[in-house]
């Protein structure tokens, strides 16, 4: 983008971010937003929830600045602040609820992003960015080599410089990272963790915007439904497969991986730990940022399947009213034509094309086939001398959901997951493979879980065969992750 006057001065005009920053309610804006939203992680707040916590604010602030600040209540100050004209929050309704829900814009995060950074820093480091920057660039130089001559002496290079480093630290030379390039290193990973949030709204931002234009191109559409639709999934597949969405689908592939997870989470208690970052006093919720990571994800994916299903509803009300537009000129047809049956007009009612006949060769047509005519047993029915148990068809199995929900949460208040391996070995299954999927059902509905498709575990049960042997049954799924 050019900065030049003319694009600058659209920018201040028009465009949210700008307009909050020249608001007088500014100072209130972004530090309320930012602590409700951003710092929390949270995507949604329901509307009463949101104007409760203004209204204590409110109230602090008159407290200070006396009873004529801010004189209007949190719920308009919240209505005035998600009007089109201003777009700083995003007020709608969840399908099938009355209450309304409010959620940041992309463009008012970035606004409380941009002032975050005007904050002095204890140190401006330098050596981490340019590290990262020449890392990218090598990935880049590497990564787009054709020549394998090349790539191969490249990868040589770099095993001897390994072994380098291994004879050194065999040696006993093992250098350190001192606690200013820690504290350097530690800032930009906070930047960027916190830059990565970001980007999760305005990519779900993104993907309600192309909702939006389908929408209207559906109400406008004069063509073929099947044109209508192949244009839709066009653009949709075109979204899934641009730069965002294979970078996003990457990204989620990587943090689905439950050994990644892991891997994070060690790193993270070890960097923690260190003397220099612990100077820095770091955000309590450090510790955590890779599942406010996974956190942001689910909703972005839960987001795009709801806009999936409001369109297939849009597209099912609109096929109803073209059905419903040809069943009335039907009605009109049949209604003119009983009108015009006691009284006819004088004259020609209807022309139609000079009748001709239809030539059908006899080589056309097909041969006769007989019908098949079924045969039916003259038998006599007799009754039976077997004694049936009619208790049988009343004996169900019932799988008790709330002793399993109640294990799920008892096994979740000492960690922040557990995979559903875990939850069958310190709790065997009682009722065998009804007892399995009324656990996978309780991951959808009631729990938030995560599938691990790349790693599959074996679920063993004990079942009693029909002569009353216990046997072992087995089932392999993919790995299956509670979360907290």
């Amino acid at each position: 983008m050019t900065l030049d006057f003319a694009t600058l001065d659209t920018l201040r005009s028009y465009h949210p971010a700008w307009r909050l920053l020249r608001s007088d309610h500014a100072p209130l804006l972004a530090s309320f937003l930012h602590r409700v939203f951003v710092a929390p992680n949270v995507r949604l707040m329901a509307a009463a929830d949101l104007a409760e916590a203004l209204e204590d604010e409110l109230y602090a602030l008159r407290l200070h600045l006396g009873e004529s600040a801010f004189p209007k209540l949190a719920l308009e100050y919240l209505n005035d602040w998600a009007a089109p004209d201003k777009g700083w929050l995003r007020k709608f309704y969840r399908p099938g609820t009355d209450e309304a829900q409010f959620d940041l814009t992309p463009a008012t995060e970035k606004a409380i992003a941009w002032l975050a950074q005007l904050n002095e820093r204890q140190f401006v480091g330098t050596e981490s960015r340019m590290l990262t920057l020449f890392d990218l660039l090598k990935q880049m130089s590497e990564g787009s080599e054709a020549d394998p001559a090349k790539r191969i002496a490249e990868l040589h290079k770099k095993r001897d410089d390994i072994d380098a480093e291994i004879a050194r630290v065999l040696a006993g030379d093992l250098p350190l990272l001192d606690d200013t390039a820690l504290k350097d290193r530690f800032q930009q990973f906070m930047h960027g963790a916190r830059e990565l949030l970001t980007d999760f709204r305005e990519v779900e931002h993104n993907f309600r915007q192309l909702d939006r234009r389908v929408r209207e191109r559906i109400a406008l559409w004069e063509g073929s439904k099947g044109a209508l639709l192949e244009d839709i999934m066009g653009e949709r597949d075109a979204i899934a497969d641009s730069d965002q969405g294979k970078s996003f689908r990457a990204f989620w592939d990587f943090l689905l991986s439950s050994r990644r997870q892991e891997e994070l989470t060690e790193l993270l208690d070890r960097v923690l730990a260190l003397p220099a970052v612990t100077e820095l006093k770091p955000d309590s919720r450090t510790r955590r940022v890779h599942y406010d990571w996974m956190e942001a994800g689910e909703h972005t994916q839960r987001t795009v399947a709801a806009l999936s299903q409001q369109l297939r509803r849009f597209l099912d009300d609109q096929a109803w009213l073209e059905n419903r537009r040809i069943m009335d000129i039907l009605h009109g047809i049949e209604s003119k034509a009983l009108a015009l049956r006691d009284a006819p007009p004088t004259g020609n009612v209807m022309e139609m094309a000079e009748a001709r006949a239809a030539i059908e060769l006899p080589l056309e047509r097909p041969l006769f086939t007989p019908a098949s005519k079924p045969v039916i047993a003259d038998l006599a029915l007799q009754a039976g001398d077997e004694d049936i148990d009619p208790a049988k068809l009343f004996d169900q199995v019932v799988v008790d959901t709330a002793r399993l929900s109640r294990h799920i949460r008892h096994a979740l208040q000492g960690q922040a997951q557990v995979t559903l391996s875990a939850l069958v070995s310190s709790q065997p299954l009682q009722q065998g493979l009804a007892e399995l999927v009324a656990y996978l059902q309780l991951g959808t509905e009631a729990f938030s879980t995560i599938v691990d498709e790349e790693t599959s575990e074996p679920i063993h049960w004990q079942a009693l065969t029909s002569d009353g042997q216990e046997i072992t049954r087995s089932a392999r799924l993919p790995r299956v992750i509670f979360m907290r």
